[in-house]
């Protein structure tokens, strides 16, 4: 296990908290020697002793500190930072929990907890919206109507794969929209869904502004669509947009994991030209489609044809489930989409 010699402590322990609140510097001494401190977001008072403690000693990794949400207060210089996001379909593999089980992937999501004890991913998925919505939320901003903030998160999963409509769906929410904008905040924060910026070319006027939409989690986002089956998902009308958003988290999810930040965008111009992912490698961005067919046809290549025509980087790939095929001329890559933990 790893750091599975430091000593584990959580904040969500009412009696750990209480603890810690009264006396922070005689809590905090009990694990001079380093400690696993987590949802110690919930305890911002902790990091001015943090300070402290670090500047007297060059000793490295004594305190790892984890968190459900995005922290906001800062250890500058002091701590290195890493995303830990829901297990990679290349983590799951390592870990012998699945094979090539696209579907069940896909509908069960990432959390450790579903494939480590084979647990029904619905009735976990369930409890952990209920939790995040009267808890978590709570802690992040003082959200009064909890009950229209769980319909936006409803709408968010309904608009998943989308250019974001702020107006559009603050009317649907019945609010404004600064406070979409507000809300949207607390759910990237709390890594439930990140936004996936526009590529901007100057030399393109009509490109689209406005980001795409994605969920992290794919099981999530089958559990908020009311996607509880296997059977259900294969037919499902989103099925293409689930399977885009599952392969661009996992773009995503392995960069991170290298403890690369990624550089990721898409394309879309006035006219309806479209590239579903653009991945910067060495300053120059290679364009990746998603298709959930099976069966390879030449008009998938239409995106990466039309970007291959206007920009200096002419390679692409495209990801889909059917067989990997010879590329054309060496510039397009047509591969399964197995070959996405190698990206």
């Amino acid at each position: 296990m790893i750091f599975g010699n430091k000593p584990y402590v959580s904040f969500e322990n009412p009696t750990t908290e209480s603890e810690a609140i009264s006396d922070t510097e005689a809590f905090l001494k009990q694990y001079e020697k380093g400690a696993i401190f987590d949802e110690v977001q919930r305890m911002p008072n902790v990091f001015r002793y943090f300070q402290g403690i670090l500047d007297a000693s060059g000793a490295r990794g004594r305190f790892i500190l984890t968190g459900s949400n995005n922290l906001s207060q800062t250890l500058a210089g002091r701590v290195g930072y890493l995303e830990l996001l829901p297990l990679s379909y290349g983590e799951l593999k390592d870990a012998k929990l699945a094979r090539h089980e696209l579907h069940k992937i896909i509908l069960t999501g990432g959390y450790p907890e579903i494939w480590q004890q084979k647990l029904d991913a619905t009735k976990w998925m369930a409890s952990y919206v209920q939790t995040y919505v009267q808890r978590d939320v709570r802690l992040l901003r003082n959200i009064s109507n909890l009950g229209l903030f769980n319909r936006f998160i409803q709408l968010c999963a309904n608009h998943a794969g989308q250019v974001i409509n702020k107006d559009s769906l603050a009317k649907a929410t019945g609010v404004d929209s600064k406070t979409v904008t507000s809300w949207l905040a607390v759910l990237e924060s709390s890594y439930i869904l990140y936004l996936l910026q526009p590529y901007h070319d100057n030399l393109n006027k009509r490109v689209i502004k406005s980001p795409k939409l994605y969920f992290y989690d794919t099981g999530l986002l089958c559990y908020l669509l009311g996607i509880h089956t296997e059977a259900v998902l294969k037919k499902h009308p989103k099925f293409g947009l689930l399977f885009e958003n599952w392969i661009i988290s996992e773009v995503k999810k392995n960069h991170l994991n290298r403890g690369i930040k990624p550089r990721m965008y898409f394309f879309r111009d006035s006219a309806g030209n479209e590239v579903d992912l653009l991945l910067e490698k060495e300053g120059e961005p290679i364009a990746i489609e998603i298709k959930s067919g099976t069966s390879f046809n030449r008009e998938m290549l239409g995106g990466l044809r039309y970007w291959a025509k206007y920009n200096q980087n002419k390679k692409g790939i495209l990801l889909y489930r059917g067989e990997p095929m010879d590329t054309e001329n060496g510039l397009l890559s047509i591969m399964n989409w197995k070959e996405v933990a190698g990206f």
